[in-house]
């Protein structure tokens, strides 16, 4: 009797023992199922699926710290998530204002001048991750506002609410119409100005003019209509445009001195990085650009960009930058230099800076 109750005690025990280790079986392997299955979920497999597609996923597995495949008990720790550089701040917003950004009116313009400066502050500010710039100069302000701001609208670049929209058309700054236009377009906009010695902008002109046309008359002859009298011929448009005070008058007529920001085009040769951060502080922009991004070509004689991590080479103004001027005769430039004068005078009490072009 005894022992039958120990032999039917020990087969309930092997029962129960069975029962319970195929239940961990079945419901540990579900487990193991289920949690395979999440972490497919959270980062799925994209072995066909295009680079771009990859690579943002890759990335925000790193970010969740979850593993497309199952990992092995022995499998070492993820590494530690590199720093963001100022090239990768840059791309990964260019990027998410393609894919998520709206088109803006601008909010800022550079409107001026000719051979002063400008294709350099665009460039120079393009590399902040909070500007989005229009690389080509839109004249709709000048040339083609007939066809409206819906037009107008559609060339900027797609830009982040966080983002500044900019664009640049030097010839603005000259072109009467130009104030009135802008200031109907918004009268909050904010507007740079890049000058420079009107006597060397002039003479900059006439020369990227005649690698154009080799035909023209020669400066002087342009310059002055009577040289022996010192006569300047204010019709000519090289002449005229460093006339800048008669410009800002006009400009005056629409906007606060406050929202205009005058670029020194011979300190932003020499000190880029003092200029630009001055562009940035008036942009209302975190002071990004520094001297970390430039170095100085003397062969070109103007400052360039040093390569970002994300990018292969250096990054220099085209070829027309930097071009050696057609000497001139000192007593021409002497004459100019006099003519300027109480131009610049003014120029400088009105907005409040000496750019000590004498």
């Amino acid at each position: 009797m005894a022992q039958r109750f120990l032999s039917s005690a020990f087969m309930l025990t092997v029962s129960l023992s069975c029962t319970y280790l195929c239940y961990s079986i079945i419901f540990g392997r579900t487990a193991v199922m289920t949690g395979r299955s999440y972490e497919r979920n959270r980062c799925p497999p994209i072995r066909q699926a295009g680079g771009k597609k990859l690579l943002a996923q890759s990335d925000q597995c790193a970010w969740l710290g979850v593993r497309t495949s199952a990992a092995r008990p022995d499998s070492p720790p993820l590494p530690p998530l590199s720093p963001v550089r100022w090239g990768d701040a840059k791309a990964k917003n260019s990027s998410s204002a393609q894919k998520f950004g709206n088109k803006k009116l601008p909010s800022a313009l550079i409107v001026g001048v000719k051979k002063g400066g400008t294709r350099a502050v665009l460039e120079f500010i393009r590399i902040h991750p909070d500007v989005r710039a229009l690389g080509t100069e839109p004249h709709f302000f000048d040339r083609n506002y007939d066809r409206g701001l819906d037009w107008y609208r559609g060339l900027m670049p797609r830009t982040l609410d966080s983002q500044i929209t900019l664009e640049k058309t030097p010839s603005y700054f000259v072109t009467r119409e130009a104030p009135r236009r802008i200031s109907s377009m918004s009268h909050q906009t904010k507007l740079i100005v890049v000058v420079r010695n009107p006597v060397t902008r002039a003479i900059s002109d006439y020369t990227q003019t005649l690698s154009k046309k080799p035909d023209i008359p020669t400066f002087e002859e342009l310059a002055f209509k009577n040289r022996s009298q010192g006569l300047v011929d204010t019709s000519w448009n090289a002449i005229r445009i460093g006339m800048y005070i008669l410009h800002l008058e006009n400009w005056l007529r629409y906007f606060r001195l406050s929202q205009m920001h005058f670029v020194s085009g011979e300190r932003l040769i020499t000190d880029p990085a003092s200029e630009m951060g001055r562009v940035q502080d008036f942009l209302g922009l975190k002071r990004i650009i520094s001297d970390k991004h430039f170095y100085f070509n003397r062969t070109k004689g103007f400052p360039c960009l040093k390569k970002p991590e994300s990018s292969g080479q250096p990054r220099c103004l085209g070829k027309s930058k930097g071009r050696t001027h057609v000497q001139i005769d000192r007593e021409v430039i002497e004459q100019l230099q006099d003519f300027y004068r109480p131009f610049n005078v003014k120029f400088f009490e009105t907005v409040g800076q000496d750019f000590k072009w004498d």
